[in-house]
């Protein structure tokens, strides 16, 4: 746990007691502060009273008396209204902040000499991936490596900080939206595309939250930013305006939301040298482009990926750009960055292979959780089928009509499958309702299709309509391929 200081016998209001409330009262606790819980389930606040916190009803609370508001990221801020503990506590003056503010003074109260090192990840797709993938680099290059936030362990319940470790801190739009001092040495924002916008007040609310993961950056620390669509060329280019240390990481030279064309180096691994002293940001060397298959800057090869089972297709290569420049801005040479990229195992439910049978491969992409990341998915194979469905979000499917040429048959479950039939026209497609029923068809068509052939899971939705969270439903995927009698797939 790391202890919180700064509210020392002040009350500390906290709402929303999942695992980052309940995480952020113990820290509080821990730093002497006085935290007062409630949540609006009765389950939270038998679990907060069994653990000896004070719980109180902060409808009737007198607000006047605490310290901060420490909001749980899934109550709104902005919209599509504030929360009524956020008009409460803005009624009162009292600063509304979250768990990623708490470990950010945490941090700053330390002296300076016994700071650790964070690197933050954010991004509408390939954020969890990344920040597993940058962990596992830093770690097999030896360092102390703490890895949570919104991917695993709440960032307050990781160990407390020593001098000599690197938290490597998934954050979220909402979590970032409750920030206003978090300063990572290395802020990473993978990609922009339309979500949550509900929450945001649209896209400019979303992406002004993504922007935040910048904000109280030094001048000495490193921004890397993707620049496929138009929102992150805009943030690259006002943080360069700034004078601040930028890194652009690139996949497209037509990238998607407008803008001006972003460059890709066509360069062959015969034709190039590897620039083995390339650090981000210096020397004018601020970008690397991303092909399948190997990372490029400046016209010469950084990294050759082709032998990183783990990272397949455009988006792996992007999601390895990001892990490369991280480990070479904390210090870790090209050698060890490029050893922990070729022999990182995946993660689960991100394209995760997870058996095979009759020459069918299953691959578990569960945390397809939208369109765009759905999209990531289905390039990266010229022929699938193609599981989809679950809880729709705005706009469907209706964006990868470019690829339904790769789909040869799509099975469609949950809500969506009747609205995802009508997009999909005459591709061949199967309402299969269930999970099971669609892994079991999917498998009989993919075998008798002969030669080596992909069953896919990218839904393309939410999971809440049949599933309690994405995790789940990739497990409920991978139960059905074994069931059929597949051998799990060997560790990377």
């Amino acid at each position: 746990m790391i202890p919180v200081p700064g509210f020392e016998g002040r009350r500390v209001a906290v709402f929303g007691l999942g695992r980052s409330g309940i995480t952020a009262a113990r820290a509080l606790q821990a730093g002497g502060a006085v935290p007062v819980l409630w949540d609006d389930g009765v389950s939270g606040r038998m679990q907060a009273e069994a653990e000896g916190f004070l719980v109180e009803d902060l409808t009737r609370a007198d607000w006047s008396g605490f310290a901060a508001l420490v909001l749980s990221p899934g109550a709104p801020l902005t919209h599509p209204k504030p929360h009524w503990t956020v008009e409460r506590a803005h009624a009162a003056d009292v600063p509304v902040i979250g768990d990623v503010e708490l470990f950010a003074r945490a941090l700053d109260a330390l002296p300076q000499g016994q700071r650790p090192r964070v690197v933050a990840i954010t991004g509408t797709n390939g954020k969890s991936t990344t920040t597993a993938l940058i962990g596992w680099v830093l770690k097999s290059a030896g360092l102390s490596v703490h890895i949570g936030g919104n991917i695993g362990i709440g960032v307050l319940a990781l160990p407390a900080p020593t001098p000599d470790a690197v938290y490597v801190i998934e954050v979220s739009s909402y979590q970032l939206d409750l920030t206003t001092s978090f300063a990572p040495d290395v802020a990473i924002l993978t990609n922009i595309s339309p979500d949550h916008l509900d929450r945001h007040g649209g896209m400019e609310g979303y992406v002004a939250a993504k922007h935040r993961i910048f904000q109280a950056q030094g001048m000495d620390a490193l921004a890397v930013v993707g620049v496929d669509e138009a929102w992150g060329q805009g943030i690259a280019a006002d943080l360069r305006a700034q004078g601040r240390r930028v890194c652009t990481v690139s996949t497209s030279a037509h990238p998607r939301g407008g803008g001006d064309p972003v460059r890709v180096v066509s360069t062959t691994l015969a034709e190039s040298k590897q620039p083995k002293n390339w650090v981000p940001a210096s020397a004018g060397m601020s970008g690397i482009e991303a092909a399948p298959g190997v990372l490029t800057a400046d016209g010469e090869v950084l990294v050759d990926l082709s032998a990183a089972r783990s990272l397949p297709g455009r988006h792996n290569a992007q999601n390895a750009a990001f892990a490369y420049a991280a480990a070479r801005a904390l210090g870790v040479s090209h050698e060890a960055a490029v050893e922990g990229l070729l022999t990182f195992p995946g993660l689960a439910h991100r394209m995760e292979a997870v058996g095979s049978l009759d020459g069918v491969r299953f691959i578990n992409d569960s945390k397809g959780t939208n369109a765009d990341a759905a999209r990531q998915a289905l390039a990266s194979y010229p022929s699938v089928f193609w599981i989809a469905g679950g809880k729709a979000k705005e706009g469907g499917i209706d964006s990868l009509r470019d690829l339904f040429p790769h789909v040869a048959t799509a099975y469609l479950i949950g809500e969506a499958a009747d609205a995802f039939a009508e997009t999909l026209g005459d591709t061949p497609h199967i309402v299969a309702h269930t999970m099971e029923r669609a892994v079991e068809m999917a498998a009989a068509d993919a075998a008798k299709a002969g030669g080596e052939q992909v069953v896919l899971l990218s839904p393309a939705c939410a999971s809440f309509d049949q599933f309690p969270d994405f995790e789940v439903r990739g497990e409920a995927f991978r139960a059905a391929v074994l069931a059929l009698g597949a051998k799990p797939e060997p560790a990377a």
